[in-house]
């Protein structure tokens, strides 16, 4: 009788989780906008390149796109329009309007609206490791 409790309550949790966040490897959760735009929520650790690993997991098992695709930054840090958390990293599989698409680079800091990565290259900065430990 006691596994019973047991299981109901495993199961009660897995299905208060939304169905609609996705949170990568690292930790950091994705939320759709609409269709082709989505953003990035950090939880705890905020690099640069935890925005852009979750972007790119995001765009390849959500979206389903493919490693030479783009992935663009609509808006850098503001709140969240999902989730209402302080800070999020909008990105777009379209590349925004208003502005130049340019690649980023890793010297670059923040994002800005027109930025990207491709998936791959995004990908590869779920690999980052800081020089020096905190």
């Amino acid at each position: 009788m006691k596994q019973s409790y047991t299981f109901a309550a495993l199961a009660a949790l897995a299905f208060s989780v939304p169905l609609t966040a996705d949170a990568a490897r690292n930790g950091f959760r994705t939320e759709p906008i609409n269709a082709t735009d989505f953003e990035v929520i950090p939880r705890g650790d905020m690099r640069t390149e935890g925005y852009w690993c979750a972007a790119a997991d995001y765009a390849r098992r959500t979206l389903g796109l493919g490693w030479t695709d783009r992935i663009y930054v609509l808006r850098g840090y503001g709140p969240s329009v999902t989730t209402g958390r302080r800070t999020a990293v909008q990105f777009s599989i379209k590349q925004p309007q208003t502005v130049d698409a340019q690649p980023s680079s890793f010297v670059s800091f923040g994002f800005q609206p027109g930025n990207s990565e491709s998936v791959q290259g995004a990908n590869a900065r779920c690999n980052y490791r800081p020089f020096f430990n905190d």
